[in-house]
């Protein structure tokens, strides 16, 4: 074993630090020094870029900056850490290969998480403000980090909360309240949907039933507009999205203007009017077509349909006096 002279060795309040030398020291102080410089830059970036647009920490231009900061700043602190510890390149490759080698046996949902993280930013999944539904938890993105994504969630209606899993109390498409951690490896076994990002609206319908004889077209008319009032405003942009979606995919999508569908079922007639809203306030919309469609049929004369059952006939029924006859006797 070659041991270090003596002269060499540093002695710390009185006791020699053994394997510990001048050189030693001086690149532990150049590691410090260089993680504490290249640190400081990127909060000097983030702090400039926020300072200039004057928006809160969520805006995406910042976030996107923070995020790639965040990239560079890692890369620079390894590869200036390497350069400083190992001068000779057989002792770095070799270090990196081990290095590397006992992350992916220790670490490995740790590191697919972090190959998940680098897919969602170069395949362009979804980024803070969109609003998704990953690992079965669907929700707005707030937080977008190297392992994990941070979704704040929200309810899903009646019919979607019976099939799927967690147990939800609200039953429509607004925030429960909970943040929900999602770890980023999730994009490898299961689909992501983003409603928000290529085509910010989606289809909405809103079923209602009247008997067979009633005046349907009345009821029809009544429906459209309900669907004009709340919708007619998106109609335009929905309009414009769907174009650059049908230009960039060359993919046929529906118009967005409001339509009513009829079907006929044993009981009555369920019309179904399906118009494009934007992904968000969905619930509040169809509360103000509801508060339109409601008064407008009792105006007409129209209810709405539920279920009956008519009775046709009896089954002959007999009655016995029992207790008359024995007083009788």
């Amino acid at each position: 074993m070659v041991r270090a002279p003596l002269e060499r060795l540093v002695d710390l309040f009185g006791i020699r630090l053994i394997g510990t030398n001048a050189s030693t020291l001086t690149k532990l102080a150049l590691s410090i020094g260089l993680i504490a410089a290249t640190v400081m830059a990127r909060l000097v970036v983030v702090a400039l870029v926020r300072a200039f647009r004057r928006r809160p920490q969520s805006d995406r231009v910042t976030f996107w900056v923070r995020q790639c900061t965040s990239l560079a700043t890692f890369g620079v602190i390894l590869a200036g850490v390497i350069s400083i510890w190992f001068d000779d390149p057989k002792q770095a490759q070799a270090a990196v290969g081990l290095t590397t080698a006992g992350l992916a046996i220790a670490s490995q949902r740790a590191v697919t998480a972090f190959a998940g993280y680098l897919v969602i930013m170069r395949g362009k999944n979804f980024t803070v403000g969109d609003r998704i539904k990953m690992g079965g938890i669907q929700g707005d993105v707030i937080s977008l980090g190297f392992l994990q994504t941070r979704i704040l969630e929200m309810g899903q209606p009646p019919d979607v909360t019976e099939q799927e899993p967690p147990g939800m109390w609200v039953r429509s498409r607004q925030f429960t309240g909970r943040i929900v951690t999602v770890t980023n490896d999730k994009v490898f076994d299961e689909p992501v949907y983003n409603f928000t990002r290529e085509f910010p609206f989606i289809w909405e319908e809103l079923r209602v039933g009247v008997g067979f004889d009633v005046d349907h077209a009345r009821v029809e008319r009544i429906l459209l507009e309900a669907a004009g009032e709340v919708a007619g405003k998106y109609a335009s942009d929905a309009d414009a999205a769907r174009q650059s979606v049908q230009q960039r995919y060359g993919v046929a999508i529906d118009q967005p203007h409001p339509t009513v569908y009829w079907r006929i079922t044993d009981n009555w007639l369920e019309l179904t009017v399906r118009l494009v809203v934007p992904e968000h306030g969905i619930r509040e919309m169809k509360d103000r077509m509801a508060r339109h469609i409601l008064p407008a049929l009792n105006d007409a004369g129209i209810q709405i349909a539920s279920t009956t059952i008519e009775i046709v006939g009896f089954p002959p029924v007999r009655v016995e006096r029992a207790a008359a006859a024995r007083s009788k006797s």
